[in-house]
């Protein structure tokens, strides 16, 4: 089992930063790749970006490309979502997800059947 615990969402407005945090216990952190993905009201969840075991990959959609940030850290069982100018059409409930799938090359770590387990959500709303 490995639990999941997400923070750093707030109500913000357009253009300034946030940075998300998903702390991880449980089994061997290293052993996962992580996701985040996110779910705004009425609508699907989807995938924002994921990251390999080792930190050497990362991957992001194509609608926060040049903005999001994945990034984690081993030594502190934890990942990261830095998110710069962000719009109103990034509001959402983010979620992180650790998978102990391997994966190399285009579409790794999109599909939300591919994860384990899952946080609770941390709510990110961003005003115009």
């Amino acid at each position: 089992q490995v639990q999941l615990v997400e923070s750093g969402g707030g109500m913000v407005q357009a253009g300034v930063s946030l940075r998300l945090s998903c702390a991880a216990s449980g089994r061997t952190f290293s052993s996962y790749a992580m996701g985040w993905f996110r779910q705004a009201p009425g609508k699907g969840r989807e995938f924002v970006a994921a990251i390999s075991k080792s930190g050497g990959n990362t991957y992001s959609a194509d609608s926060v490309k040049g903005r999001f940030t994945i990034s984690r850290d081993n030594a502190k069982n934890s990942v990261y979502l830095q998110m710069n100018s962000l719009k109103p059409e990034d509001t959402a409930v983010y979620y992180c997800a650790a998978t102990p799938v391997d994966c190399v090359g285009l579409g790794c770590y999109e599909g939300v059947g591919e994860y384990d387990y899952w946080g609770q959500g941390t709510q990110v709303t961003v005003s115009s």
